[in-house]
């Protein structure tokens, strides 16, 4: 199958905010978990298209352009010294694409874009220890896992 990868648009937002439903029901979500609809379109809105967009994504789009999968992205200051990264929050890709190339694709393309972006020295992201079919992925790629880091979390209060 032939995908397109590229940056989301506005005309995205509703297509992004169903796909972030399937995502989280791949996390294993519940219907109780489940953001309605209408409120995850006006998140997705902002973060990637308010004043300022707090994040950017690449898509992944079929043939018949439905959006397949995403990469979700922000630039982190500071990462070594005074420079920055690329952070890598979301990477997916429906399970009908899966182990096609496509999740590769969408990491070149991550790293081009650091690669282009003056002061970027590097690609992050985080995966669970507890997933090993995403583990297996990047390590597929040639990538390490680095130890040494706790992840702590704190609900905001807002949510």
């Amino acid at each position: 199958m032939t995908v397109t990868i590229r940056p989301a648009e506005k005309r995205d937002v509703p297509a992004v905010a169903e796909l972030i439903e399937e995502i989280e029901r791949f996390y294993g979500a519940n219907d109780t978990d489940i953001q309605p609809l209408e409120e995850r379109r006006l998140q997705v809105e902002e973060a990637l298209f308010g004043a300022p967009p707090l994040a950017s994504a690449l898509l992944v789009e079929d043939e018949s352009e439905d959006i397949v999968g995403l990469a979700a992205y922000s630039f982190l200051w500071p990462a070594a010294g005074s420079s920055h990264s690329l952070f890598l929050k979301e990477l997916y890709v429906r399970d009908t694409l899966r182990r096609q190339g496509v999740g590769a694709r969408l990491m070149d393309e991550l790293r081009a874009i650091a690669a282009a972006r003056p002061g970027c020295s590097r690609v992050e992201w985080m995966t669970d220890s507890d997933n090993p079919g995403a583990r297996a992925f990047y390590k597929s790629l040639g990538f390490a896992e680095f130890g040494g880091k706790i992840v702590y979390r704190v609900d905001s209060g807002t949510a």
